[in-house]
């Protein structure tokens, strides 16, 4: 492996945000979840978080769509909504639903200085009544047409860039923010794939 290579490595662990994640909950067109993978990685989020009890589990992020970017993610898979709250409740400190309510605020509104779990649902249905249930509140993106939602890829990645804006200007981006056992491992593996070709 090049030197240059390695450097590359280190620079992108080094912007990797452990107080930020995505969770999909049932979303039906795998290229969606592809999308969502790549604003995930562009903005520094490792883990993402996928829901499926609908319908048997799928390699989605195998897709060619989204192949470039789910190698370099940490997949976490789930049957139920309360299985995968669970294990955020233990990283995250808040869950927030995309979801057009009453009590909804801004996604302008949201501190993402803080740590927390954005989840986004089906694309006929949105995120189910459990998830909403389950979560510290509602998220929406203002908008003025008549079209009252956003394709969940373009809705994710409007929500991250706005997370990355936030965090930025904190100084998120500034040290490294995942744990050094957690970087040691990750480097390790993207290593021993890249020498192996498998990138």
């Amino acid at each position: 492996m090049t030197q240059e290579r390695q450097q590359k490595m280190a620079q992108v662990l080094a912007h990797r945000q452990n107080n930020l994640t995505v969770v999909l909950e049932n979303i039906e067109d795998p290229r969606n979840i592809t999308a969502v993978m790549r604003s995930c990685e562009s903005v520094g989020i490792q883990d993402v978080y996928l829901i499926n009890n609908n319908q048997p589990r799928t390699r989605v992020y195998n897709y060619k769509s989204g192949r470039s970017a789910a190698k370099w993610l940490t997949i976490h898979e789930f049957d139920s909504v309360t299985a995968c709250y669970e294990q955020l409740r233990k990283h995250y400190q808040k869950i927030l639903t995309t979801h057009l309510s009453a009590n909804a605020v801004s996604v302008y509104d949201v501190d993402f200085t803080e740590s927390i779990a954005l989840v986004f649902g089906a694309e006929t249905t949105g995120v189910t009544n459990e998830a909403q249930q389950l979560a510290d509140g509602n998220f929406i993106i203002p908008q003025v047409g008549f079209v009252q939602s956003l394709n969940i890829s373009v809705a994710c990645a409007v929500s991250l860039y706005e997370a990355y804006r936030q965090k930025k200007a904190a100084g998120h981006y500034n040290q490294p923010s995942l744990p050094a056992t957690q970087i040691n491992a990750l480097t390790k593996f993207w290593t021993a794939r890249d020498l192996n070709n498998h990138f």
